[in-house]
């Protein structure tokens, strides 16, 4: 069970940190507006995403330095504190929302004012940091937290009627008129560069605990694991919304507005069986969000990223508390917030899948385990992809 653990926990904690409650908002929205019409999508997103979380789960096996400082000596020193900083922007955008999904989770299912949860679970996060040992505690905590999820989305799917007729058609792509935004979004947030980024610190904090070397194929299993995982939840969403709240004319804005929709149709049970997956989503996104934050900014500014080290907790802290801040002064995730996550996002994560693919593409610092022929095609379409992504968002946001 050890030797599973330590293979799977770096995949695993990737997974639960990118399907946070904004996964579970697009897969909603797809589902409840175009059927099972856009599982394709998920297929092919997780592909590259697969791809690029192996390559950094081989580089932090093969590597003792961290891929910031990496990037600091391959490039510029600028670059790689440039894409410290902007991580820790980006996920600060975006922690405001973790946190109001937790509130609304556990306030929806008990009838409670969803503040208390708030700053209940913001303590409870800023005290798991000061166990012994915070990374097995994580990695402990996300498995568990990514079964309760596993276990509530099933047990949603076998109380919904799926058309396999239409379930199989959606894995043909098309693009049902107005699915661009969604294609789009849920692309940018499932082949997610700063999660797949991270894996390479989570594989060395599970090298430096276990005091030994990992093993490079089974940490490449571990994070197509990982992904495989993340892309079976959120298939699960998809599917349970277009089965329920298609076939009704049900469309929803948030998770949470999912959970309410399914009671009237399955009863209190499968609502509150949805609102403990969000929770599950809400509350390993919230830890491991803050994790990548404050682990990254740590070694921007020449901390180091250890999650042992006082000072990367301490900045872990006063990110969960600022999301803490906004999620209860606002009520929700400020537009502000969001305009500032995107646009740092757009000219960030091109930046972050090019030093991934160079580093993992270098044969000085890779030697025999640089890139071969399949990561060297797959990564470059990947990282057009990303380009597009970043064209189609600059044009959105800028030039429409």
């Amino acid at each position: 069970m050890k030797k599973i653990i330590s293979i799977l926990g770096p995949g695993i904690i990737t997974a639960a940190l990118v399907f946070g409650p904004s996964k579970m908002t697009i897969t909603s929205k797809m589902g409840a507006d175009y059927s099972y019409s856009l599982l394709w999508i998920v297929i092919v997103a997780l592909f590259f995403m697969g791809a690029y979380t192996a390559m950094c789960s081989r580089i932090g096996a093969t590597q003792d330095k961290t891929l910031l400082t990496l990037i600091k000596e391959h490039f510029n020193k600028g670059i790689g504190v440039a894409i410290g900083i902007g991580i820790f922007l980006v996920a600060t955008s975006f922690q405001a929302g973790n946190s109001i999904g937790v509130g609304i989770a556990i306030g929806e299912a008990t009838g409670t004012p969803m503040t208390i949860w708030i700053v209940t679970f913001t303590v409870l996060g800023i005290a798991l940091l000061f166990f012994p040992s915070f990374y097995k505690v994580m990695e402990k905590l996300m498995i568990g937290l990514v079964l309760v999820m596993l276990a509530c989305f099933i047990a949603t799917l076998f109380l919904t009627d799926v058309n396999f007729s239409h379930f199989f058609k959606g894995f043909v792509p098309s693009l049902p008129e107005g699915s661009i935004g969604l294609i789009i979004a849920f692309t940018a947030s499932c082949f997610s560069l700063v999660g797949a980024f991270y894996q390479t610190y989570l594989i060395q904090e599970r090298k430096k605990i276990s005091q030994q070397n990992v093993d490079i194929k089974s940490s490449e299993r571990g994070a197509f694991t990982g992904v495989a995982i993340l892309g079976f939840m959120s298939a699960s969403v998809l599917i349970c919304a277009a089965a329920v709240l298609n076939p009704k004319g049900i469309h929803v804005s948030s998770a949470a507005e999912m959970g309410k929709a399914l009671e009237p149709l399955f009863g209190s049970y499968a609502s509150s069986l949805f609102f403990v997956g969000l929770f599950g989503a809400s509350f390993s996104s919230l830890v491991g969000n803050a994790t990548v934050g404050g682990a990254l900014l740590g070694d921007a500014l020449g901390f180091g990223s250890s999650l042992s080290s006082k000072k990367v907790k301490i900045l872990i802290s006063i990110f969960m508390v600022l999301g803490c801040i906004v999620a209860i002064s606002f009520g929700r995730l400020p537009l502000e917030l969001i305009v500032l996550a995107q646009s740092v996002t757009i000219f960030l994560v091109p930046f972050i899948g090019i030093s991934i693919f160079v580093i993992a593409n270098n044969k000085k610092i890779m030697g025999v385990h640089a890139n071969n022929v399949f990561y060297k095609i797959v990564g470059a379409l990947g990282l057009a992809v990303i380009f597009v992504l970043m064209f189609s968002n600059v044009y959105d946001m800028f030039l429409k």
